[in-house]
């Protein structure tokens, strides 16, 4: 079984469903209120187990009722929380996102107990990297740490995979020379590259930039329209799955999860595994809530096979 390690945040989703976003100065009412689990970094790794990886998750969460939840919630889904730990004194991470009837959604994140995590929390992991197939990092997380796992992760032969997200104009030079994928959608991209995707050429443009900053293999997300893949062996968009979506929040992280689940350690199957993490994204998106969304391995291999 192939063995995935996470790096990243742990929140709880506070969602308002709305009509539709308000105008700035304007009061508007929510239809209704839900909490669920999230978190870039825990949602990833539940895809990641809901795929079929031995999946483990280094990441922080507060001492408090939240945290409790989080850890809940990881354990129903596979997840082992061996690297998993509380920092005394500080709230859980908390994520509160307004969602419209379209589907799209706004986020705004408390980072809480998530910025805690260190590169010690790292270097206590260091025994679990050398079985780890891949390494997953995004960056709701202090860099430092993202960092310091990528460079042991490269040392003991796992691949590499950055979600730049939320995305930063200038990522530094000793993350990017340790990973081997990186998988920004297109608003991420954008402001990386300082290249507005508005066509084709713009995402083999940005995608160019991402190479240029020293990453050899790029998928770019983009929404509805596809995945692009740039890599020395293929540059090619692969198609999406037209469904009705009623809640986008979490579907990158799907993909993500599912994306690491299904790649092989040279890479050499980076298209097929991207389809079948937009197949899972695609499903995702039908339903509501982050981690609640996510499918099985065999929901989304039954649809692949129809």
């Amino acid at each position: 079984m192939k063995r995935i390690v996470v790096i990243g945040s742990s929140n709880v989703d506070t969602t308002l469903h709305v009509e539709d976003f308000p105008k700035p100065g304007e009061t508007i009412n929510a239809g209704e209120v839900s909490i669920a689990g999230g978190g870039k970094g825990a949602n990833q790794a539940i895809a990641a187990a809901k795929s079929g990886a031995d999946t483990y998750f280094i990441s922080r969460v507060g001492e408090d009722s939240f945290g409790e939840f989080i850890m809940n919630q990881l354990k129903s889904y596979g997840v082992s929380l061996d690297y998993l730990e509380t920092t005394q004194g500080q709230k859980t991470g908390h994520a509160y996102i307004t969602l419209n009837e379209k589907g799209q959604n706004n986020i705004i994140i408390d980072h809480g107990a998530n910025y805690s995590l260190s590169r010690a929390d790292i270097d206590a992991a260091n025994d679990l990297m050398d079985q780890a197939d891949c390494v997953i990092a995004q960056f709701e997380t202090p860099i430092e740490a993202t960092i310091e796992a990528f460079k042991i992760a490269k040392k003991k032969g796992a691949i590499t995979i950055l979600n730049p997200a939320p995305a930063i104009e200038k990522i530094p030079t000793e993350l990017l020379k340790h990973t081997d994928l990186i998988t920004p959608n297109e608003t991420e991209s954008a402001k990386i590259t300082g290249i507005e995707i508005k066509s084709d050429a713009d995402l083999v443009a940005n995608a160019q930039r991402l190479h240029d900053l020293g990453v050899k293999n790029v998928v770019i997300t983009y929404g509805d329209k596809g995945a692009y893949i740039s890599s020395p062996d293929i540059q090619t968009l692969v198609s999406p799955f037209k469904v009705d979506a009623i809640d986008t929040t979490g579907a990158g992280d799907t993909f993500i999860g599912f994306l690491a689940g299904n790649l092989k350690k040279d890479l050499s199957n980076l298209e097929e595994a991207a389809k079948i993490a937009s197949r899972a994204s695609s499903i995702a998106v039908q339903r509501l809530g982050a981690q609640p969304s996510i499918p099985t391995a065999k929901e989304v291999q039954d649809l692949m096979e129809n």
